[in-house]
């Protein structure tokens, strides 16, 4: 029977819990909804919680406050997409209700868990049930309900993650799309996955381990890849992650020699279950489609290292003379062509990432410092970086005006419409709803079957998404365009914009603009090499 918890073994508990959902990282992101190489709630909610276990690794604290408040401090800065966000301010929660406990109890904890659900249901705008939040809140109804008859520790989280496996189950009952899909929603599952590997732990006095045996990075890394102040980076991403066979017989030689072509320090060790890769490349995306292919992925890791280069030279060199100037703007994007247009039109810093590579709050804040700006708009260009965005205003001194963007065509026509000589108020004004004119559709793949009408349609089919509705099918990227641009262009329209990804040849992309030319005639039609990974196209509609 345990009674208090202390530091030591509430920070073991915190590991073994993070460990339960790492170790379960890819059933979260296959609980996606839809069937679009996106699903990456597993992925934000495991390196949200890496962030925070990193920090604890090692180290000893003399107070249960001490270790909640480092968690959530870490998992802060460390929070990836809207779950990463929400668990985030779960644990501040958490933090602010234990942060005089040198002890915990049954009741401290059970208050705790309330505590955070409360200060995650006000991080979120409009909550909806049968989400995570939802999950969380029944899981602390029911350790608040055990605590009046019993105040034992372990029978505290039984009836915690008892009360949250009903609420999970309910989910597809709320919410139809998880119905029709037939899944439970992924971020609840996250939350009972993290109360499961808590609970382990008091009930064995044992951490679950990692299943991949990897040990947590140290806290705090600091890139060890400082290059010369003229150093010539021909190849920007350093590009590493661990390939899940589907098969022990998948072979690695093919993929090696595709790779090979797009960038150079190419490392591919090939053994029965894994494959592990590392390359420098300009092309990311490539790399990780090739990829996957041969399984699922994981612990993937990609970093700038032009942006490495350039924030160690600015870090090394004393304080710009020049003053601070009034605006900066950040943008999240990712492809050489996305990232020269964002430039382009006046884009201080780029943070890589979008669908499958959502940056953290970190990877956001440091951008923001490296401008030399007093106030720094921040375009997310994904719904699920907005969260991850806001959380910047409270970790810096200088203002941060977020622009909801939700796609990369809405972050350049807010762009488009900044006046250098008005307020912060504003140009924000202006740019939100400059945004909202913007329709934005996409082309890509599935990655697994679907319902398209009556019909049962196969994982790799080329689909095209107009406000995450799937609107047509098909099996060439340009026919399925066609399609999608019937749907989301109207009378009132005026300008189309196509950005054609990094596996469309460009007489591919030239013929589907004489097609739209002569098709919507009374339209401007322009065409980017945006070289986007993972879609093939990109259009907006305005």
């Amino acid at each position: 029977m345990i009674y208090t918890i202390d530091a030591a073994s509430l920070s073991n508990a915190f590991l073994s819990a993070a460990n339960k959902l790492i170790n379960n990282k890819n059933i979260l992101n296959d609980l996606n909804v839809f069937p679009v190489p996106d699903g990456d709630t597993g992925s934000n909610m495991s390196m949200t919680v890496s962030a925070a276990a990193a920090e604890l690794s090692g180290r000893s604290f003399a107070t249960v406050g001490e270790v909640m408040n480092v968690v959530a401090g870490a998992s802060l800065r460390g929070a990836r997409g809207n779950s990463g966000v929400i668990l985030s301010q779960l644990f501040r929660g958490m933090a602010k209700r234990l942060k005089e406990c040198e002890l915990a109890d049954a009741t401290d904890i059970a208050e705790a868990f309330t505590e955070g659900v409360a200060t995650a249901y006000r991080a979120v705008m409009k909550p909806v049930e049968g989400t995570m939040l939802s999950v969380s809140r029944d899981g602390a109804a029911g350790g608040t309900e055990c605590i009046a008859d019993n105040n034992e520790l372990v029978a505290l989280l039984t009836a915690v993650v008892s009360a949250a496996q009903k609420s999970l189950d309910m989910t597809p009952e709320i919410l139809p799309q998880l119905k029709a899909a037939g899944v439970v929603d992924s971020g609840g599952q996250g939350i009972l996955y993290l109360l499961e590997g808590a609970l382990s732990y008091l009930e064995t006095g044992k951490v679950i381990e990692r299943a991949d045996g990897e040990i947590l990075p140290k806290a705090s890394p600091k890139s060890s890849a400082a290059q010369p102040a003229d150093a010539d980076i021909k190849f920007a991403y350093c590009t590493e992650f661990i390939i899940e066979k589907n098969s022990p017989a998948a072979s690695s030689k093919l993929f090696a020699s595709n790779i090979q072509k797009k960038g150079d320090s190419m490392v591919v060790v090939d053994d029965d279950e894994i494959i592990k890769v590392h390359i420098h490349t300009n092309n990311p995306g490539y790399v990780i489609e090739e990829a996957l292919k041969l399984g699922a992925l994981i612990n993937i890791k990609i970093d700038n290292m032009k942006y490495q280069h350039n924030s160690i030279v600015s870090d090394a060199a004393p304080a710009p003379s020049e003053p601070a100037a009034p605006y900066g703007f950040a943008a999240v994007a990712a492809g050489e062509g996305m990232e020269s247009l964002l430039r382009d039109i006046g884009v201080d810093r780029i943070i890589l990432g979008g669908q499958t590579m959502n940056p953290s709050t970190e990877d956001i804040l440091e951008a923001v410092n490296q401008i030399n700006a007093e106030t720094v708009f921040i375009f997310p260009n994904n719904k699920n970086i907005i969260m991850a965005a806001e959380q910047v205003c409270d970790l810096t001194d200088k203002k941060i005006v977020v622009i909801p963007t939700r796609s990369i065509p809405e972050g350049i026509s807010a762009m488009l419409v900044f006046d250098p000589d008005s307020s912060a108020e504003d140009n924000a004004e202006a740019m939100k709803e400059a945004a909202s004119m913007v329709k934005t559709g996409n082309v890509t793949y599935s990655v697994r079957e679907f319902q398209f009408g009556d019909e049962t349609m196969p994982e790799g089919k080329i689909i095209g998404l107009a406000d995450k509705r799937i609107v047509a099918a098909g099996d060439e990227p340009a026919e399925v365009a066609k399609a999608l641009l019937s749907e989301m262009v109207d009378e009132d329209s005026a300008i189309i914009n196509v950005f054609y990804g990094e596996d469309v040849a460009e007489e591919d992309a030239d013929a589907l603009r004489a097609y739209c030319e002569e098709t919507y005639a009374d339209c401007d039609v322009v065409i980017h090499s945006g070289k986007q990974p993972l879609y093939y196209y990109i259009i907006s509609v305005e």
